[in-house]
């Protein structure tokens, strides 16, 4: 790896390490379609002119039936989700249990035709990983800490990008993932805007409207834009790593800056769904 190369998947790590911070301050304010609809119309506004630039937006739009339902399966339901837990959830726990995306995605992969997932090391990886969040998700119920069904919310919205990743790279391998990700920021922005006027709130902190701006720009768009560069230097397999790196920063930042308390179940899950998902996704030659 490159020092270009190393600082690209440093600032995917951090860039995607952030937002679950930003999604808790942006909801101090706005409601969780408003947050949906506005970082996903930041991020359109964004990643729309760099595919007509690259001239890869015609791609999208030609399977505009499997970028809708990516759209759904990784925006539209998911960010409001997870948006919504994070009303009562910390934001270290959401990016935790976001992690475990690696063995759903493996799981569902395995359900697919690839019979890899069979590997003694692949299917420890699985039970590790279940452990931990089977770990996480007692812990921090039973003791009161967070809420079960924000829980609950934040592990669906993990099985819908698992699922969605895998559905779009198998029907459009050869389209641009900035195109894809772009026109799908615009059709979910599309799908939650009459509820973010509905709901609009009569009062906005500077607090809350920056946040939401640095989630549109930062976690939105340039983490899309820099996460490509990456997939493109290092590769997909060493690229898929950075999902480690950015729950760490999830969970450092919430105690740091939103002073969120380390509870007993993200010290005891973390390490065990970070190792699970790493060997569940890792595949032997």
């Amino acid at each position: 790896m490159t020092r270009k190369s190393l600082f690209h998947f440093a600032l995917v790590g951090l860039l995607w390490g952030i937002p679950y911070l930003l999604m808790k301050v942006a909801v101090e304010d706005f409601p969780p379609a408003a947050v949906v609809a506005g970082r996903t119309l930041i991020g359109a506004s964004i990643l729309i002119p760099v595919a007509l630039y690259r001239k890869t937006f015609k791609g999208a739009v030609l399977g505009i039936k499997f970028v809708a339902f990516y759209a759904l399966m990784e925006m539209i339901g998911p960010w409001i989700l997870i948006t919504t837990a994070e009303q009562k959830i910390n934001s270290g726990l959401a990016g935790l249990l976001v992690s475990t995306v690696p063995i759903f995605a493996t799981i569902i992969t395995s359900l697919r035709g690839d019979h890899s997932v069979w590997q003694f090391k692949r299917i420890f990886g699985i039970v590790v990983g279940f452990l931990g969040l089977i770990l996480v998700v007692g812990i921090e119920s039973l003791s009161g800490n967070s809420d079960p069904l924000s829980i609950a919310m934040v592990i669906l919205a993990s099985m819908g990008y698992a699922y969605a990743v895998i559905m779009v790279t198998t029907n459009l391998p050869l389209v641009d993932g900035i195109a894809i990700n772009g026109l799908a920021m615009a059709i979910t922005s599309v799908f939650w805007a009459p509820v973010a006027i509905a709901q609009w709130p009569a009062s906005i902190s500077m607090r809350s409207a920056l946040s939401l701006l640095a989630l549109g720009v930062f976690s939105t768009a340039l983490a899309f834009i820099f996460f490509f560069k990456v997939m493109a230097e290092i590769g997909p397999a060493r690229g898929s790593l950075v999902t480690y790196l950015n729950t760490a920063i999830a969970v450092v930042l919430g105690v740091i800056i939103l002073r969120e308390p380390l509870t007993i179940g993200i010290i005891v899950g973390l390490p065990l769904v970070l190792v699970g998902s790493y060997l569940a996704s890792r595949k032997t030659a």
